[in-house]
């Protein structure tokens, strides 16, 4: 419908992963890639991830979808543990792009959605794990616990919420801040033996559940001919494939949406 009002639609996709505190392209082609990937703020205010693979996807395509989800597969980290034959050894984000613009009108409205897959939080005597799966374990439980500041932090509506203290929580301020909206859902294990971790994840879930982010609102930018051009140019009709940064809203502007997915324990561990 709004198509018909003259509005244009371009969606791409991203999907990174974060192990032990590095950033990872689950769309990379090269398996062996070396490159370095950043969380950076842009001059136009925006954040990003640097040199990263960005893929134009119409989501009502399921073949593309399935594209995107064998590719990402194929990179991420998982290893075997004690508890989990396969145990995800990161956390991953993966992250659709909107950009809708009208150019009568110079309109344009821009919006990220996030689905993140949190690693569940393992304690080594149950897992067994040793060498570099251990120092997994504490990346992971590490990163977990940062979250869990941020959220203790937001809930109390302090003034200072320490988004930095990880890359997952850095990469995600903007869905935890602004105008984001964040859905988190909490996997529990039914199993006696995982009752440590059960406790341990409604009581996460029940810090999450004392935050308040506020009102979404619908962020409408009033754009010139110059900058009209630009946003057209740079949707991914002008190219089937590009590696740049991952694009998304600052907090207090253009995110329309958000949710972040995530569960803190697996009864597979």
């Amino acid at each position: 419908i709004l198509q018909k009002d003259g509005w244009q639609y371009d969606m791409q996709v991203s999907f990174v992963e974060i192990y032990n505190e590095t950033i990872r392209d689950l769309l990379r082609e090269d398996v062996n890639s070396d490159l370095k990937h950043e969380i950076k703020v842009g001059s136009d205010g925006r954040r990003f991830i640097s040199d990263i693979n960005m893929i134009p996807l119409e989501p009502t395509d399921p073949e593309a979808v399935e594209a995107v989800m064998r590719q990402a597969a194929k990179h991420r980290s998982v290893g075997i543990t004690a508890m989990n034959a396969q145990s995800s050894r990161s956390h991953s984000v993966f992250t659709l792009h909107l950009t809708a613009l009208h150019p009568e009108n110079r309109q344009a409205l821009r919006g990220t959605l996030n689905l993140c897959d949190l690693a569940g939080s393992e304690r080594l005597d149950r897992s067994k794990a040793t060498g570099a799966r251990a120092k997994e374990t504490v990346a992971i439980n590490k990163s977990l616990s940062a979250l869990t500041d941020v959220f203790v932090s937001i809930g109390k509506k302090a003034s200072h919420v320490p988004f930095r203290n990880s890359k997952l929580t850095h990469l995600l301020q903007p869905s935890l801040s602004g105008d984001g909206k964040t859905l988190m859902l909490v996997n529990l294990s039914p199993t006696e033996e995982s009752t440590q971790e059960t406790l341990c994840s409604l009581r996460f879930a029940s810090q999450v559940n004392k935050c308040e982010l506020g009102k979404a609102k619908r962020s409408l930018e009033e754009v010139d001919e110059e900058d009209a051009a630009s946003i057209s140019s740079s949707m991914s009709g002008a190219a089937p494939r590009k590696k740049g940064g991952m694009k998304s809203p600052p907090g207090r502007s253009n995110t329309r949406s958000t949710a972040a997915k995530g569960r803190t324990t697996r009864p597979r561990r």
